[in-house]
C-alpha cells in the first residue's frame, strides 16, 4: 500500500475490522394509515404541449403556451433553454426555440420520452401516495404541481415559484438508454449516476427536490458534522414521504452497497470520529463524504458516497426517538447540528 494510505490503512486495521455477521437494522417505525387523506396531484405535460406547436404558427402557438404555462414557462425558456440569452441564441428566442424543437437529435429524445412515458398513471399514483404522507405529517405544507420537460440533459429536477416541480423526463429512460453515448467527458454520465436514470427513481429525486427546498439551503456552518445532520434530516423526512419506496431507491445505493453500510455503522462512525473530520472545514476534504461519489476516501472500496450523509440520517433518527415531543416541523426548524447531535444520544451498535 503507497505511503498516502499508511494513515487509512491503520484505520481500516483498527476500525474496519470487517466482520462476517450482518448487524441487525433498527426496527422500521410503523406507517400511518393515510387511506383517507384526499390529495389532488395536478400533472402538466409541457413538452407534449411544447412539441405539438403547430410549426406554419409557431409565433402563436409559442405565445399561448406561455400564458398557459405562466412562470414555469418563462423559467424553461430562460434559464433551461436559454433562449433569451444573446450568446446561447443571437438569433432571437423564437428562431432559437424553434430550431430546438425541430432539431432531429431534439426530436429523437422527445420521441423516447414519449415512448417510456406513454402512460403516466404509475408515476402519477406514486406521486399521490407520498402527498398523502406529506399532508399527514405537514398539513399546512402546499402540494407542488408538477411540470415535466425535456432540456437535452440541463437537469433532472428543479424547484420554481411557490414550492412547484419541474421533472426533466430525458433524465429518467432507463438503464438501456445510452446515456454513457452522449458525452464521455460529462461527470453528469458516469455510470454510478446513470444507475439512478430510470423510472423508478423519478418520483424520489422529485421529492429529493421537494424536502430540500422545506430544510434551508446550507446548513449553519460548514463542518462536517453540520452537512452530516442537515442531509441526514432531508434523508429522514424522505423516508417519512416515501415509506413505501425501496431503500435503495431512496438513498439511491445498489443493495450491495446497502448492505455494507448497514454492517459497517459503527466503523463508518469510529472514522470519522478517529480521522477528526466530524468538526472539519475543509470542503474538499469532506465533500466526497456528502456528494454523490463512486467510493469514499480512506474507505474500503466498498464504500460509497455521501456516507456522512446515511449516518445523519442514523442520528436523527435517534434525536426523534429520544425526543418523543418533537414534531416534524420542529425537526425542520431545529438547526444546531450539535445540540441535534447530543440530545440523540446516538451510539451505533457494534457487532
Amino acid at each position: 500500500m503507497g505511503h498516502k494510505n499508511n494513515a487509512f490503512s491503520i484505520t481500516i486495521l483498527l476500525i474496519f475490522g470487517f466482520f462476517l455477521s450482518s448487524c441487525s437494522s433498527e426496527p422500521k417505525e410503523p406507517v400511518p394509515d393515510v387511506s383517507n387523506v384526499k390529495v389532488d396531484v395536478d400533472i402538466r405535460r409541457f413538452e407534449k404541449d411544447l412539441f405539438s406547436i403547430d410549426t406554419n404558427q409557431f409565433d402563436q402557438g409559442l405565445k399561448a403556451l406561455s400564458a398557459k404555462y405562466g412562470e414555469f414557462a418563462d423559467i424553461y425558456f430562460k434559464n433551461v433553454l436559454g433562449a433569451y440569452d444573446k450568446r446561447i441564441a443571437p438569433e432571437g428566442p423564437e428562431q432559437y426555440i424553434r430550431g430546438f424543437v425541430a432539431a432531429p437529435v431534439v426530436r429523437k429524445l422527445y420521441d423516447t420520452c414519449q415512448i417510456v412515458y406513454r402512460d403516466f398513471g404509475t408515476i402519477e399514483k406514486q406521486f399521490e401516495n407520498s402527498f398523502k404522507y406529506v399532508k399527514h405529517y405537514f398539513p399546512k405544507k402546499r402540494l407542488p404541481v408538477i411540470t415535466t420537460f425535456i432540456s437535452e440533459y440541463s437537469l433532472a429536477v428543479f424547484i420554481y415559484g411557490k414550492g412547484d416541480l419541474g421533472v426533466g423526463l430525458d433524465f429518467f429512460l432507463g438503464s438501456k438508454y445510452p446515456y454513457a453515448s452522449i458525452n464521455y467527458e460529462n461527470p453528469n454520465f458516469s455510470s454510478y449516476l446513470t444507475r439512478t436514470y430510470n423510472k423508478d427513481h423519478l418520483v424520489s429525486k422529485a421529492m429529493t427536490a421537494l424536502v430540500g427546498d422545506w430544510v434551508d439551503d446550507a446548513p449553519a456552518r460548514n463542518r462536517l458534522i453540520d452537512y452530516m445532520i442537515h442531509n441526514g434530516k432531508k434523508l429522514y423526512i424522505l423516508h417519512k414521504i416515501l415509506p413505501e419506496t425501496p431503500d435503495t431507491v431512496v438513498y439511491e445505493y445498489s443493495k450491495k452497497q446497502l448492505d455494507w453500510m448497514k454492517k459497517n455503522e459503527a466503523n463508518m462512525w469510529a472514522f470519522f470520529t478517529s480521522e477528526n473530520l466530524l468538526y472539519n472545514e475543509d470542503y474538499q476534504k469532506i465533500r466526497k463524504y456528502i456528494e454523490y461519489s463512486p467510493n469514499a476516501p480512506g474507505m474500503p472500496a466498498e464504500a460509497p458516497g455521501k456516507t456522512a450523509n446515511w449516518i445523519g440520517e442514523r442520528i436523527i433518527a435517534a434525536y426523534m426517538k429520544n425526543n418523543p415531543g418533537m414534531t416534524m416541523d420542529g425537526l425542520l426548524r431545529q438547526n444546531d447540528a450539535q445540540k441535534i447531535l447530543e440530545m440523540s444520544k446516538y451510539k451505533p451498535r457494534r457487532n
